[in-house]
């Protein structure tokens, strides 16, 4: 068996760093700006990875039907591709107060979910039901929506979004609750931003 010289390494560890660069995020994949559909008040961002375009596609007339602005971030084709990307999109389209509400989709929806909830003021929720849906809303004012595309069909998933959109936060005692969890989150924050 042969090593690798020092100088191979270095090479491999250029082309790595490279390839890296090129995958970084700086623009979402589809432009929302040509891709925003809709006239209502409230924007809704949506973005899903190759294995919810059809759902998402379905989810997208029928937030439009509802009466709500959606921008769609893709992506568009069932090419494989990382859900981070995309829920990181939706998650900071929210957190900086751009869209009113954001929905990922990804085959399970537990990836999307794990990564919009690292972006700061975002309180993601995976939903499979209308009991979830409902909770997530009136209990714990989930502001990012996840659903798994392999596990719920259309008419589910339209229940569940529209649950969802129309479920008021309960306030109360779930807000000092929702405030507990945002502190914990301010907690971890580097230099408090």
């Amino acid at each position: 068996m042969s090593s690798i010289s020092d100088a191979e390494i270095q090479e491999i560890v250029q082309r790595v760093l490279q390839r890296n660069q090129q995958t970084e995020i700086s623009q979402p994949v589809d432009d929302p700006a040509v891709n925003e559909t809709g006239k209502g008040d409230r924007k809704v961002a949506i973005a899903n990875d190759h294995g919810g375009v059809d759902l998402k596609n379905m989810l997208k007339a029928y937030l439009v039907e509802l009466g709500y602005r959606v921008v769609d971030f893709g992506t568009s084709d069932t090419k494989s591709v990382d859900y981070p990307d995309y829920a990181y999109m939706v998650a900071e389209m929210v957190s900086e107060g751009k869209a009113w509400r954001g929905i990922v989709i990804d085959g399970a929806g537990i990836g999307s979910c794990m990564a919009a909830n690292k972006v700061p003021g975002v309180r993601a929720a995976m939903c499979y039901d209308y009991a979830t849906a409902f909770n997530s809303r009136e209990h714990n004012n989930a502001n990012v929506l996840s659903l798994g595309a392999g596990l719920i069909g259309n008419s589910l998933a339209k229940q569940i979004v529209k649950t969802w959109l129309e479920t008021e936060f309960g306030g109360g005692r779930h807000a000092r609750r929702v405030d507990k969890i945002m502190a914990i989150e301010q907690k971890f924050m580097k230099n408090g931003d």
